[in-house]
C-alpha cells in the first residue's frame, strides 16, 4: 500500500500494484517491479559491466568522494553515481563474458583545476617516486594537496593517499614491499586546493610491470578449462555416436542424457568468463 503523506496531490510513498514510489536524493521516483524472465545476452553484459565497475570503485571510495564530490554539488547525484556513470560508459573493455577495466581510461577525479606539468613516476628501491613541476601557474597554488592512488589489480592491495604531499614539494615517495613493487601497478595522481573547492582531473601515470592476472581472473580461467575439458570429452562421444548412426540421433536413454549434457556444456562455455585470448 502506498501512502500520500502530503495529501492527494502529494508524492506517493510505497507500493501500488507493480509500481513502487519512493524518494531518491530529494526527488520523487517510481519504478516497475515484476517477475523477471531469462536475461538476454545484452542484459547479462549490462550486469557484468555494473559488477566490474562497482568492484573497481569500491577499492577507491575515499578518492572518488573527493574527486567527484564538487561536481555532484547542487545536483540530485552523488559522487559515486557520477563516477559509476563515467566508468561504466568509458573505462571498460572486452565483450561479455570477459568485460574488464581499461585502466588507461580510469578517471578518479574530474574538475576545473589545470593539469600539472612534468608528471613522472619511477621505481626505486623500496617504492615509487612520483615527481611534478612545483611552480605556481594560473590556477595552481603551492599549497595544493597531492592525491595518489596506486591500484594493484593482481592482489587488490591498493594504496590510497588523499594528502600525500604539497604541490610545492615537487615529489612524493610511495613505500612498497618488493613483491608488490614487481606486480602490475596502475598509478594515478590528482591535485586538490587547500580549501577543497577546486580539483584537477586525475592523470594516469602509466602501467608498471605489464598486465598480470588477479585472483578472480585465475579462478575464472581454471573454471573455464575444467568445463572445456569435460565438454571435449562429451563432444567426442556425441560426435562418435552420431557418425556411427549415420547422422541420425540414436533413440536411446543413454544418448538422450549425453545430448542433454552436450547442449548444457556448450551453452555454459558460451557465457563463461575466462576464455583464453
Amino acid at each position: 500500500m502506498a501512502i500520500a503523506s502530503n495529501g492527494p496531490q502529494g508524492h506517493l510513498n510505497g507500493k501500488v500494484g507493480n509500481l513502487v514510489f519512493y524518494m531518491l536524493n530529494g526527488q520523487p521516483v517510481v519504478r516497475l517491479i515484476g517477475r523477471k524472465g531469462k536475461p538476454s545476452t545484452l542484459q547479462l553484459a549490462n550486469y557484468q559491466e555494473m559488477a566490474v565497475t562497482t568492484k573497481l570503485l569500491k577499492r577507491m571510495a575515499g578518492f572518488i568522494k573527493l574527486g567527484y564530490g564538487l561536481q555532484a554539488r547542487g545536483t540530485v547525484h552523488n559522487a559515486h553515481n557520477l563516477a559509476t556513470s563515467y566508468h561504466k560508459k568509458q573505462a571498460l573493455k572486452g565483450e561479455y563474458p570477459n568485460i574488464s577495466i581499461d585502466y588507461s581510461k580510469v578517471k578518479l577525479s574530474q574538475g576545473v583545476m589545470p593539469e600539472t606539468a612534468d608528471l613522472n613516476i619511477k621505481k626505486l628501491a623500496g617504492g615509487l617516486e612520483i615527481t611534478w613541476d612545483p611552480k605556481d601557474y594560473a590556477g595552481l597554488q603551492d599549497n595544493d594537496s597531492v592525491m595518489v592512488m596506486i591500484c594493484c589489480p593482481e592482489t587488490g592491495k591498493d594504496q590510497e593517499y588523499l594528502n600525500v604531499a604539497r604541490r610545492s614539494e615537487g615529489k612524493c615517495f610511495i613505500p612498497m614491499y618488493e613483491n608488490l613493487l614487481n606486480q602490475q601497478i596502475e598509478p594515478y595522481i590528482s591535485f586538490i586546493s587547500a580549501d577543497g573547492e577546486r580539483v584537477s582531473d586525475s592523470v594516469y601515470l602509466g602501467n608498471l610491470n605489464g598486465e598480470g592476472q588477479n585472483a578472480a581472473e585465475k579462478q575464472q580461467q581454471e573454471k573455464y578449462q575444467q568445463v572445456k575439458t569435460r565438454f571435449d570429452q562429451v563432444e567426442g562421444s556425441y560426435s562418435a555416436q552420431m557418425i556411427a548412426n549415420y547422422g541420425e540421433r540414436p533413440k536411446t536413454k543413454v544418448f538422450k542424457y549425453l545430448e542433454k549434457e552436450y547442449q548444457a556444456l556448450k551453452n555454459q562455455l558460451e557465457h563463461l568468463p575466462g576464455k583464453p585470448g
